[in-house]
């Protein structure tokens, strides 16, 4: 019994330690060409029920961390993706340590290293519970040209065009950031896709909510008008490829609702970052970002209007 007891007393202090990895996680990876951000959740540290949920690297879903440990104050997991074709297999190691309470790591695939590091998502306590009106509407795309807009990857070749009053992506072009930041509004978004292209709208520059040409098909949460991998449409409300369709987004706090084509598709809690992420500072104002390296996508209005306290 005195043995237990020493024992318990021993690894508390341990145990104390590692849950101080748990909550949601913020990750940034300053030497991404992309500026991609990456989101995290850890549970169970400290005890033997230790899991995690990553966004991020390889791909953009939502996992489950399945090779997740924590020993001597390092957490590590890691991703393996399977050859494809001519494609060889890719394995991914994460690392990392709690520094003056963020995380500090690693990412090594064996050919490059990437550092990143990790902050807690903060507490936003805002909700769409009518306390909100409209302000004045902030035309964001002129019509005319690409003004209030820019590349996100640097050094990369653009690859959008405006003509006749639409803002078109050749299919392989530079993902779009608006010069402007934004927190709480509601979005009005007008666009056309062709047959199987593939697009987004990030939201603050965090969440994505998925443009995607699969008339017809059940609903996931990949599917056109999902906040991407983390809520799916409660309904396939998208038109055929070559139709003007229309977003309206409405977008308080953590609180989302998505209307496609006039029938309200999603209404729940964002928890964090998605595929699109590229700043991942969750409690401060972010642009507007558009995806252009999916594939062809065309857009006629892009009109944010703001919300403030009535």
């Amino acid at each position: 019994m005195y043995r237990i007891v020493l024992m318990l007393a021993m690894t508390a202090p341990v145990w104390a330690a590692d849950a101080q990895f748990n909550g949601w996680w913020d990750i940034r990876v300053p030497d991404h060409p992309q500026k991609r951000a990456s989101w995290m959740e850890i549970t169970g540290a400290g005890t033997p029920a230790l899991k995690g949920r990553f966004v991020g690297f390889p791909g953009g879903n939502m996992n489950d961390i399945e090779n997740l440990t924590l020993k001597d104050g390092v957490l590590r997991f890691i991703f393996e993706m399977p050859a494809r074709g001519k494609s060889s297999g890719l394995r991914y190691e994460y690392t990392a340590k709690l520094v003056d309470g963020r995380l500090v790591g690693t990412c090594n695939t064996g050919r490059t290293e990437m550092a990143w590091t990790g902050e807690r998502a903060p507490k936003i306590d805002e909700h769409d519970d009518g306390s909100w009106r409209k302000g004045k509407p902030i035309h964001l795309f002129n019509g005319k040209d690409l003004a209030g807009w820019k590349g996100i990857m640097r050094g990369g070749q653009l690859g959008w065009s405006v003509k006749d009053g639409l803002l078109t992506a050749s299919g392989s072009a530079n993902n779009l950031e608006s010069e402007g930041k934004y927190w709480n509004y509601v979005l009005h978004v007008e666009y056309r896709v062709r047959p199987k292209s593939n697009s987004g709208i990030g939201l603050r520059g965090r969440y994505e909510i998925q443009i995607l040409e699969d008339y017809g098909a059940p609903p996931d949460t990949h599917s056109n008008g999902s906040l991407y991998s983390r809520i799916a449409p409660s309904v396939n409300a998208g038109k055929p490829a070559g139709e003007w369709q229309t977003f309206d987004i409405r977008l308080v706090g953590r609180d989302v609702t998505v209307v496609l084509n006039d029938k309200q598709v999603v209404k729940g809690l964002i928890e964090g970052l998605t595929a699109m992420a590229t700043d991942p500072e969750e409690g401060k104002p972010g642009p507007i970002t558009l995806q252009g390296d999916h594939g062809p996508v065309e857009f006629r209005e892009i009109v944010l209007t703001p919300l403030v306290k009535k």
